[in-house]
């Protein structure tokens, strides 16, 4: 089935490059995980063949070795506006906001406070609770609307002399509220503090410009709008005016000045490469590899426009469709200040969702009764989008 907004967009032909979108399938749930790229199947299959197979460890020297920090570069060049020397792949997004939120609290050692808000994903909230623990600060919490995301007022009122780190995300989980990273970071700053951006809701969908907002630190994943694949490796962004004095805490020997020497003690290269640890997850970083390519092929800008688009459409269609049924929309309405999901909310949507999933019409779930609706722009169509709108419609009529 052809839509007019499909046939009028410029990326549309860009969709038939992922695996899955000539099924009568929809998806919409690529803000968790995005759907592979056809190429990148044939890529598996060739690396276990050719580099793996033929090459075998020499694989490490041409090129396995390099790769944290060569995809590291393309992801920042394309994704999240930082110069090259900055970025690296490596570990899950777990263990990387770990170690830079040790990080930041190391080179903040007279300070006690760290400012999150309640609202965060709980990853990022448990570990700033862990590290609070461990390192006997205090967590000064933000209370946010959950249909939007904590603001620079907010911040403004809980930064002090004692904080020592801010941890926000750059797009909210649950709303798709898009944070104003840079000022934010600016209040912060202006406090004698660090800041911690997860950008796990946005890379890929939302451009961001961490250079140039002077961000300090930031992590993301990219099994979301990067395309990596389930547990594909996460990265982390360290702002190039700390590489030097910036140390983080797991100790691995890929971060040692020569990992090949073996030596009795631990000394942190120079550069970004100190926030590697364990070996690479080569096989994890070549679908990433051919994503970043196809975004970068497509323009960030371009991605950007069309999530406007996509998201401004679901709720349209959602005011028209389901309101009628008590269903409302608990993202922004404004896509300035919306990322690459629109939530809607309604009191029986974990049965909607449950029979979504049987019916092949996959958005996900998140308390307290939000359905979200994940639109990844190069591979979700207009259409795909409106049968998704219509399958919930004829759930919440039948209930």
């Amino acid at each position: 089935m052809t839509h007019a907004l499909d046939d009028a967009d410029p990326l549309a032909p860009l969709r038939d490059r992922f695996v899955g979108t000539d099924s009568r399938l929809v998806y919409l749930d690529g803000n968790s995980l995005g759907r592979p790229l056809t190429v990148t199947a044939e890529r598996l299959g060739m690396f276990v063949e050719d580099e793996w197979g033929d090459r075998l460890i020499r694989g490490w020297d041409e090129g396995w070795f390099e790769l944290p920090l060569t995809l590291g570069d393309d992801i920042g060049r394309v994704c999240v506006g930082a110069a090259p020397g900055q970025v690296a792949v490596g570990d899950s997004t777990t263990v990387l906001l770990y170690k830079l939120m040790r990080t930041a609290i190391a080179a903040r050692p007279s300070r006690t406070e760290i400012v999150i808000d309640r609202d965060n994903f709980p990853t990022d909230r448990y570990l700033a609770m862990g590290v609070a623990a461990e390192c006997g600060l205090t967590i000064r919490w933000l209370d946010v609307d959950t249909t939007s995301g904590a603001t620079v007022e907010q911040v403004a009122e809980a930064v002090g002399e004692q904080t020592a780190l801010v941890a926000l995300s750059h797009v909210s989980y649950r709303s798709a509220w898009i944070a104003d990273v840079p000022a934010i970071t600016r209040v912060a700053h202006e406090a004698g503090a660090l800041v911690l951006w997860d950008l796990c809701h946005s890379v890929g969908s939302v451009p961001a410009e961490l250079d140039a907002w002077e961000v300090d630190l930031a992590a993301g994943c990219t099994y979301k709008y990067l395309n990596g694949g389930p547990g594909s490796p996460a990265f982390c962004y360290v702002a190039e005016r700390h590489l030097d004095t910036f140390t983080q805490p797991i100790q691995g020997w890929m971060g040692n000045t020569d990992p090949f020497l073996m030596g009795p003690d631990y000394v942190p290269v120079q550069g970004i490469r100190r926030f590697l640890s364990g070996t690479p997850a080569v096989i994890g970083m070549l679908a990433i590899q051919d994503m970043v390519a196809l975004i970068d092929e497509a323009g960030i800008d371009a991605v950007r426009k069309k999530s406007e688009q996509l998201t401004s459409y679901a709720v349209e269609l959602a005011d028209e469709h389901l309101s009628p049924y008590g269903v409302t929309v608990a993202s922004p309405r404004d896509p300035a200040r919306r990322g690459g999901h629109v939530t809607v909310h309604h009191p029986e949507m974990q049965e909607v969702v449950t029979t979504l999933w049987k019916r092949d019409v996959i958005p996900d779930y998140r308390d307290p009764g939000g359905l979200r609706i994940g639109l990844s722009p190069l591979s979700t169509s207009y259409d795909e989008l409106e049968r998704g709108i219509d399958g919930i419609r004829q759930v919440l009529d039948g209930l």
